[in-house]
């Protein structure tokens, strides 16, 4: 397995995008802390979150997107099965989610993006401030954050086998983790 500082230098090869940059980062920590809970790799689910869309700038399409993506990924020598989580985060893929590694990186990519969402819209912009509470009903809110399937939202927690609540919550607690590192700590509010 590559480790952290190879897959970030992949990432920033690919990703410039300041905003995606920080979704990897978000999806990694999300990603580290269900493996700290799960007696998973921390550092394999860490690394599997952090590159899993790093190919989506350069090719968004959903006939490139993770397509491109693992054949390099292949070619750097990541695991088969990071390669293929990171193939079936993306449902028009086809790929059944049949190992926790899939079923993690599914349900913690939109989730991760959503919440930090919720946190750009407080007053202060801080993490530390986002409660379930408020996740939920921006989730019904179909005019924000557009751009989050909210399927799957909660499909993936259906397939983590996580109560909804309970999944938010742990999100967000993974966040407020690397908050500052996210941009999202009230000190550029």
């Amino acid at each position: 397995m590559k480790s952290r500082e190879q897959a970030l230098e992949l990432l920033q090869q690919y990703t410039k995008s300041e905003s995606l940059l920080r979704h990897a980062f978000a999806v990694e920590a999300s990603m580290r802390a269900y493996a700290q809970k799960s007696g998973e790799d921390v550092e394999k689910w860490g690394i599997t979150g952090l590159l899993h869309d790093f190919d989506y700038e350069q090719y968004p399409t959903p006939q490139e997107h993770t397509i491109v993506g693992a054949k390099i990924l292949a070619q750097q020598g990541y695991p088969d099965d990071v390669i293929y989580a990171i193939r079936a985060h993306a449902d028009y893929n086809g790929l059944v989610r049949d190992t926790p590694l899939a079923k993690a990186l599914y349900a913690c990519d939109e989730l991760s993006g959503f919440v930090m969402a919720v946190a750009m819209v407080r007053p202060n912009r801080d993490l530390a401030d986002v409660e379930v509470k408020s996740v939920k009903k921006k989730l019904k809110d179909k005019a924000f954050a557009r751009g989050v399937n909210r399927d799957d939202v909660y499909n993936g927690a259906e397939e983590l086998g996580v109560n909804l609540d309970e999944h938010i919550d742990f999100v967000i607690r993974a966040l407020q983790n690397v908050r500052g590192e996210l941009g999202l700590d009230g000190q550029t509010a």
